[in-house]
């Protein structure tokens, strides 16, 4: 028997359906409220609206749980890689090797800019935010004619932008660096893997390629698999808001690339080096730090420890956790902002009053640090979580696509202006 909850209001009741997951999470359909009772809900942030239903990624903030298409992510951490997941994200399914050899060919395939490119960089100033030049340039690659023939399939459509926006991401990413740093822009190598061949475009000089170690390289693939796809967050949502009126796969995720921006949403792992930055140049210990952010009179805090979905140590920053300890045992790097991490991370995790209230290091603590490690400046960090989460967004643009049923997004408002007056004209004001 299908369950419902009933909704009284002025003496009248409605039974609203209960819908239940997959992992058992129970919602209320409440499609047809407005309808019947000309009632709205009022839910600032959406925090409690389920605006979909989606089969791609499923959280568990209470056990710190994470699962891609319903593959726990330590497993996908250990044995799969960025551009596998990818694949799983959005078809719903870890690939054969021919589909992914396929893959692989089409991310080489793409990943060079058309030279017209190159004006556009121009008209950017040489300190431009990169996530702007980002959100630019990834709605610029519609205007780009591509390869294609007069009977290619809807299917085949797709998957060719998908690996475009896959690939090209990460070269649009890379040269606004570059540009950034007056240095030339260096061209994709056909026979380096993703991760790899990102690093060639970042780091090679002239004359002189960048070869990453392995360990960097890994550590890179884990920081981009594991942001790949995250529920519905903020850009998330904005890929299916701006999606469902049937704009194009690249407007929508340019609009993403906007929402990624905000500190509250992608600068976080920014955040994390910014505050390090104002404890070492502060002359503040890490012990100091610690005592002041246990008190509230204080005004500091602790960046990059606890998460707003997990109440129990993020899965994520447990596999990053490792990572850290790699890469920087490997490159043995001396940096002052490295040293105050650890140390922190070191006092945090036995200190009662943190591991009491489930405040562990996050995500963001342990992904700033390996970024920081490899030299990628914090002003692009944000820019690596859209890398990242650049398939997730496809994923869930395709979902949203495919599914029949979806509607063009309209939330409502409850209004609180003025009431209706008259018009009086200037003079008699």
């Amino acid at each position: 028997m299908a369950r419902t909850a009933t909704l009284t209001f002025n003496d009248r009741s409605i039974q609203l359906p209960v819908v239940e997951g997959s992992e058992g999470e129970l919602g209320l359909d409440i499609s047809k409220l407005r309808s019947e009772t000309g009632l709205i809900t009022l839910d600032p942030g959406y925090g409690n609206t389920g605006a979909c239903t989606s089969a791609i990624t499923f959280i568990d903030g209470e056990k710190g749980v994470l699962r891609y298409r319903g593959i726990p992510i330590e497993e996908l951490a250990r044995e799969s890689t960025f551009v596998e997941v990818a694949w799983l994200l959005i078809f719903g399914r870890l690939p054969q090797q021919a589909e992914l050899d396929d893959f692989r060919e089409r991310l080489v395939r793409n990943a060079a800019l058309h030279e017209a490119f190159r004006h556009h960089f121009e008209g950017f100033l040489v300190d431009a935010p990169p996530m702007a030049i980002l959100s630019a340039m990834v709605n610029t690659i519609a205007c780009f004619p591509r390869r294609g023939t007069e009977d290619e399939s809807p299917e085949e459509r797709f998957l060719e932008d998908a690996s475009q926006l896959i690939s090209k991401v990460r070269t649009i990413a890379a040269c606004s660096y570059r540009r950034a740093m007056g240095l030339p822009f260096v061209y994709p190598d056909s026979k380096l893997p993703y991760v790899a061949n990102f690093l060639h475009m970042m780091f090679s000089a002239p004359y002189a390629e960048h070869v990453a170690s392995p360990e960097v390289v890994d550590a890179l693939n884990l920081i981009l698999l594991l942001h790949a796809d995250h529920e519905q967050n903020c850009s998330t949502s904005t890929v299916r808001i701006v999606g469902s009126s049937q704009a194009n796969i690249y407007a929508s995720c340019a609009a993403a690339v906007g929402a990624l921006w905000g500190p509250l949403h992608g600068g976080a792992n920014m955040a994390v080096l910014e505050m390090l930055e104002k404890i070492h140049k502060g002359g503040i210990s890490a012990a100091d730090a610690i005592k002041m952010a246990k008190d509230s009179s204080s005004g500091f805090r602790l960046m990059g420890f606890g998460h707003r979905v997990y109440k129990n140590f993020d899965p994520r920053a447990k596999i990053l956790k490792q990572a850290a300890d790699k890469v920087l045992g490997q490159l043995g790097v001396k940096d002052p902002l490295l040293d105050v991490a650890r140390q922190l991370e070191e006092m945090a995790l036995k200190d009662s009053y943190f591991v009491d209230r489930r405040l562990y290091p996050n995500v963001d603590f342990y992904s700033g640090i390996i970024m920081r490690a490899i030299g990628i400046p914090t002003n692009m960090f944000t820019v690596i979580f859209a890398i990242g989460r650049m398939p997730g967004w496809i994923a869930q643009w395709k979902e949203q696509a495919d599914d029949p049923k979806a509607r063009i997004a309209r939330p409502r408002q409850i209004y609180t202006g003025p009431t209706e007056k008259r018009y009086v004209p200037i003079d008699q004001r």
